[in-house]
């Protein structure tokens, strides 16, 4: 298999992985207002995956159908043989890629020694890259992170990372600490980019953290030289960020409920009893925006429990 990093146009726009977002209904939905050229999955346990009870929890956010490629499966954990069975698990059902989650900042997560931990934990970091990349064969593995735990670590952190010859590295702009509390720091991001010039020039550098428009990526993109842009909550503001042609402003209303209504009986087709109904009322804010009553709407939408309910409101807008 082809790494697909190295054939995309640059810049490339990446759909983030967002915890109960980025499914494959709501990645199929994003495609159709606007196809980003890589999507990720849900963050998986590799220790789910690695137990049959495990991965029957976990599988769910591992669904995709082939219209979301190229798709990079992003896995999270602790044991290096895990990550191993995780790579090859990903190379066996398709996916172009294996990215591992070295970033997120959830206590809970942080409290296992897990994710933006191996921060802290070099060793074990470099050991699960290794396995990883063992199982994973001919797909690349990528890593997202961040710029540091407490304080600002790029040339330690981001230098060592590049070591390992990884096929992409996505850069979160921010320390651990900071969460989404502060302005990314976009000039470590550009520091991330020199740093892979010195010692892994083949590796692709991404840049992720405040992004709200198509244009602005752009900008950022060619101020910072990073191959690619990595767009999470800038979807939220605007579905169709991926489509430089649009501009939110000028959709109509009726359009913006018609492609909510479209998201709702994707979601109650696919899960049905499967998800809470209630992980898609996160959702309605992004269409019904900035137009008289919208903020009624969301009101009337969130007392719902079923799609149909949600629906059956809609229709009468």
């Amino acid at each position: 298999m082809s790494n697909f990093w190295q054939t995309l146009p640059k810049p490339f726009f990446v759909l983030a992985p967002m915890e109960e977002v980025t499914d494959t209904v709501f990645r199929r939905i994003i495609s159709s207002c606007g196809r980003p050229d890589v999507m990720v999955t849900e963050f998986t346990s590799v220790e789910g995956l690695a137990s049959e009870i495990g991965r029957s929890k976990v599988i769910h956010r591992l669904q995709y159908t082939p219209e979301e490629q190229p798709l990079v499966a992003q896995i999270w954990g602790i044991t290096p043989e895990h990550y191993y069975q995780a790579g090859v698990y990903a190379r066996e059902q398709g996916f172009a890629g294996l990215d591992i989650n070295m970033g997120c900042p959830v206590k809970k997560v942080i409290k296992q020694g897990a994710c933006s931990a191996l921060i802290k934990n070099p060793n074990l970091a470099s050991d699960i890259i290794k396995a990883a990349k063992e199982g994973a064969q001919d797909i690349p593995v990528s890593v997202k992170t961040r710029i540091g735990f407490g304080e600002i670590q790029t040339e330690e952190w981001i230098g060592f990372l590049l070591q390992h010859n990884l096929d992409a590295l996505t850069v979160h702009g921010r320390t651990v600490k900071e969460l989404s509390d502060y302005p990314t720091h976009w000039d470590e991001i550009g520091k991330a980019v020199k740093l892979k010039n010195q010692l892994s020039p083949e590796t692709v550098i991404i840049g992720n953290g405040d992004i709200l428009s198509y244009q602005q990526g752009l900008a950022m993109a060619e101020q910072y030289k990073v191959d690619g842009i990595m767009i999470g909550r800038g979807v939220f503001h605007n579905p169709w960020i991926f489509d430089p042609k649009i501009d939110p402003n000028d959709l109509s209303t009726e359009l913006k409920v018609q492609k909510l209504i479209e998201h709702i009986q994707l979601f109650d087709q696919t899960w049905g009893d499967e998800k809470h109904f209630a992980v898609m009322k996160k959702c309605f804010k992004m269409y019904l925006n900035n137009f008289p009553g919208a903020s009624e709407i969301r009101a009337k939408l969130m007392s719902c429990t079923t799609a149909e309910e949600c629906i059956d409101i809609l229709r009468n807008i």
